[in-house]
């Protein structure tokens, strides 16, 4: 008997220990730091100011990019299982729903949960950053569910690559950036130009007061965020047209595909050249980390096929990952130094 209730005992424990890594897979862990670079990226931006930098805040960006991340990883798991474009066939990483180690309605609630504290954590945001911060956070929580779901699915119609560029690049790095600096924003009179009170030293202030440069930093790691979403729908291109799933790499074909992830590459090593050369020389320390690595990577993709993409995408995100933290480092550095 009590030799029974110990085997009872251990597998109880086992299927418990399994549920906690069916929620960690469905969380798809690899691809977190997608998330992470561009919050770091757009601390770095704004300690580059030597305003007072607020870490609670920055913190807070931080956790909200992580959740809107993982409901997004939530509801794609769920809506593809539910329509089958995550079949039998599948040549990526196992997905819980496809596999049947969680429900549909499960990942649905827990993206519900999820999205409330990421709108509890943007409401504490948007009381610094006002009402630009409210906006983004409003966005990414309807995107994140239009991303694969409700009645115009934005990854079935070819627009994912468009939202990964947006919330990973512009929204996540600026959004970053402008809560941090947004006491001092308040205090710029209506009609003036926006010069911020440090080395930063730049040209004219853009759209909504922020520097150009700023967006073209934010649009060199949204280039390069958008560069793993495109392996994953070229491994996938065949099985998702099947269903009816019409993401850019169906559109487009798998040899301009692969054409278009060196093009990625290509585009984001040029913004990245073009803020060292024309601002602060030590981020083309990330270009040069862009070009070449962007370069190896593109061949490899151009001579790879089916499963074996999905070493690349850890590649392309670990690429990512490498740029956004060196010109962290680098930015970080200007608002010290």
């Amino acid at each position: 008997m009590p030799e029974d209730l110990g085997l009872r005992t251990s597998d109880a424990g086992k299927r418990s220990h399994s549920r906690v890594r069916s929620w960690l897979l469905a969380t798809r862990p690899k691809t977190l730091a997608a998330g992470i670079v561009p919050v770091l990226v757009g601390g770095g931006l704004a300690l580059a100011t030597n305003t007072v930098f607020s870490w609670p805040h920055w913190f807070g960006c931080l956790l909200g990019a992580m959740l809107i991340q993982i409901a997004v990883n939530f509801a794609n798991d769920a809506f593809d299982g539910l329509s089958g474009a995550d079949g039998a066939d599948r040549l990526g990483p196992t997905r819980a729903v496809a596999a049947g180690l969680i429900s549909a309605r499960a990942l649905f609630i827990a993206t519900a949960v999820i999205l409330a504290f990421a709108l509890l954590i943007g409401l504490w945001l948007s009381a610094r950053g006002g009402w630009p911060i409210l906006g983004l956070g409003l966005v990414s929580l309807v995107c994140a569910l239009a991303y694969t779901g409700g009645p115009f699915p934005l990854a079935h119609k070819g627009l994912g690559d468009v939202f990964v560029l947006l919330f990973f690049g512009h929204f996540a790095v600026l959004g970053t950036a402008w809560v941090q600096v947004a006491p001092i924003l308040a205090k710029v009179p209506t009609g003036s130009r926006f010069a911020f009170e440090s080395r930063m030293a730049t040209s004219d202030t853009w759209w909504l007061g922020l520097p150009r440069e700023w967006w073209v930093v934010a649009t060199a790691v949204g280039l390069q965020a958008v560069t793993i979403i495109c392996v994953n729908n070229l491994r996938d291109r065949v099985s998702d047209a099947r269903v009816g799933k019409r993401t850019l790499a169906v559109h487009l074909g798998d040899r301009a595909t692969r054409l278009y992830y060196a093009g990625l590459h290509g585009g984001a090593t040029i913004l990245w050249l073009a803020a060292g050369l024309n601002w602060q020389p030590w981020l083309l320390l990330p270009a040069a980390l862009a070009g070449l690595g962007g370069a190896g990577l593109s061949y490899g993709v151009a001579h790879t096929t089916g499963a074996a993409l999905n070493a690349y995408l850890g590649r392309s995100a670990a690429l990512q990952a490498a740029c956004g933290l060196s010109a962290a480092v680098v930015l970080g550095t200007m608002g010290t130094s």
